[in-house]
């Protein structure tokens, strides 16, 4: 048997690393986002889902979840910029 075959077929990975792509906040929109609380969230749950998908390491996974609730509760928020 073929240890390497993935239970996810490569349509989903390409769509959920599309969705990762679309969702993770680059430079150009890090200071307009990173205090949204609904986007930071969601770009750590498309990180776990990208990971759970390509057989990344759980602990990381659950790591990544647990960072979207603090954020979702407000438990956390971004300090801002040292240099701004």
């Amino acid at each position: 048997m073929n240890q390497n075959k993935s239970i996810w077929p490569e349509r989903t990975k390409m769509l959920v690393k599309e969705l990762h792509n679309e969702i993770s906040i680059d430079n150009y929109s890090w200071h307009k986002f990173r205090g949204n609380k609904k986007r930071r969230s969601a770009e750590l749950i498309i990180s776990a889902v990208s990971q759970l998908i390509n057989d990344g390491d759980e602990l990381e996974i659950e790591n990544l979840l647990k960072q979207a609730i603090l954020w979702i509760r407000e438990e956390i928020k971004d300090d801002g910029c040292i240099n701004h």
